[in-house]
């Protein structure tokens, strides 16, 4: 059988040198686990516009149809703030999600034991959190129509955005989280706000549809999405999967991050409708930005686009004891104290670079064997 195919776009600032690292580990389970993949590289954002004049060629959009996954690093940086907005690096990241219609962003929060004190929260409330908010992304709010600023007639202006939902929209989310849900802890709670949205309610209405009629063995709870807020900065640990919306999604993931202490250490995935050969059309980037402030001097975490790369093997090639070898490995490299300089505290040792964290994760993938 052929190789499974990964289009890899490093994109701009620190990307290109934490995907060098993610680049070692594909490589390490090709030789070390018999799992080789076929790579390709190619341009986005700001280096396929300093290249090509665009963030995303058309010849590369259509690589990123054809292949297994994308794995994305980052993408932008002060150097193209004052480009037109259609040809910001950011425009090439979105028409990737548009156009491969990636509906399904997945954002883990997981706090590694090593790192509780870094949370904002208590240690208690935070150690061991493992969570995934599965966000709506291709509809709601940011999409709807209509949408503008215009006069009001009387001096003044109205800023208009619509919050719009179908029922195969919700319902497509709605079965992914529960898949999800299936290979976790087997519970789903969907937020919205069905008390003040009627957007909410068709929400709550088609996300039980779901539920009742194709997984009912998987435990349903509805909470509204404020309250969902409060809950996760009170005791998140009593979540598994959260689905919600686009916009209460992009909100709620974020204050979930921040839970773990982090940006550094955080992965996500989105995903889409299934291909011919049964894999879902699957983009993996790091939440993460460009921070172009310490591109080029090798001080940038990698860990979070390693960790992308494990939800890669979990998702798109069903190698979840793969996956899971790598986390480990991750984690027992924090244990042991090994930390880039995001990650220090008062007292620590040195900071190790970007490349001695790669090389101490394939330490512990050697080990592994």
């Amino acid at each position: 059988m052929a190789n499974p195919t990964l289009l890899i776009l490093p994109g701009d600032g620190i990307g290109p040198e934490v995907m060098e690292q993610v680049e070692r580990i594909i490589g390490w389970f090709g030789d070390k686990r018999g799992h080789a993949f076929d790579v390709t590289t190619d341009l986005v954002g700001g280096a396929a516009y300093d290249a090509h004049g665009t963030p995303l060629t058309d010849e590369t959009m259509a690589k990123a149809q054809e292949v297994d996954a994308v794995l994305l690093g980052a993408v932008g940086g002060p150097k193209y703030d004052d480009l037109d907005f259609s040809v910001k690096p950011e425009r090439g990241l979105l028409r990737l999600r548009k156009e491969m219609d990636l509906y399904s962003n997945l954002r883990p929060a997981q706090c590694f034991d090593a790192l509780a004190d870094f949370s904002s929260l208590k240690k208690d409330v935070v150690a061991g959190l493992d969570i995934m908010i599965v966000r709506e992304l291709t509809s709601g709010v940011y999409f709807g129509e209509p949408r503008g600023i215009q006069d009001d007639n009387e001096g003044g202006r109205i800023g208009v955005n619509t919050q719009r939902y179908t029922t195969s929209e919700i319902r497509r989310v709605a079965r992914s989280a529960f898949e999800l849900a299936k290979r976790r802890s087997n519970k789903v709670c969907s937020m919205e706000k069905a008390n003040v949205m009627e957007s909410g309610i068709l929400w709550r209405e088609e996300v039980s549809w779901v539920h009742e009629n194709e997984y009912p063995d998987v435990e349903l709870s509805h909470m509204y999405a404020d309250n969902g807020a409060m809950q996760l900065v009170r005791a998140p640990k009593q979540f598994d999967v959260i689905v919600t919306d686009n916009l209460f999604g992009d909100i709620l993931s974020d204050c979930a991050a921040m839970l773990t202490g982090s940006l550094g250490m955080l992965p996500s995935a989105s995903l889409g409708a299934p291909m011919e050969n049964g894999r879902p059309k699957a983009l993996y980037e790091p939440v993460h930005g460009s921070a172009p402030d310490i591109a080029g001097q090798g001080k940038a975490n990698p860990c979070a686009c390693v960790l992308s790369f494990a939800m890669a093997l979990r998702y798109s090639f069903d190698l979840g004891e793969e996956a899971t070898r790598l986390e480990n490995a991750v984690q027992s490299v924090l244990a042991a104290g090994t930390r880039t300089a995001d990650l220090m505290q008062a007292g620590d040792a040195k900071p190790v670079s970007t490349k001695e964290m790669g090389d101490a994760i394939l330490a512990e993938l050697d080990a592994s064997l």
